[in-house]
């Protein structure tokens, strides 16, 4: 299945223009028909998996608490 530009917006939760951004980036593939863009929806299935995954990493990383300096000294 084919899907404009807003409805992959849609489709990805995404804005309009973080859209464009990744078809001038070259990383979703378009097919143009009739001066129309389409994009194939199948495509997003690892794409949004790498999104999820990356989201995780991400989430984990900044729960993960800041080990305590063992070279810190206190002074007074």
């Amino acid at each position: 299945m084919y899907l404009t530009i807003d409805q992959t917006a849609e489709y990805l939760n995404l804005p309009v223009h973080e859209i464009q951004r990744l078809i001038r980036e070259n990383q979703i593939r378009i097919v143009t028909v009739d001066d129309e863009i389409l994009i194939y929806q199948e495509q997003f299935n690892l794409f949004l998996k790498e999104m999820e995954k990356k989201k995780r990493e991400r989430d984990e990383f900044l729960s993960t608490p800041i080990p305590e300096d063992p070279d810190i000294k206190d002074e007074d």
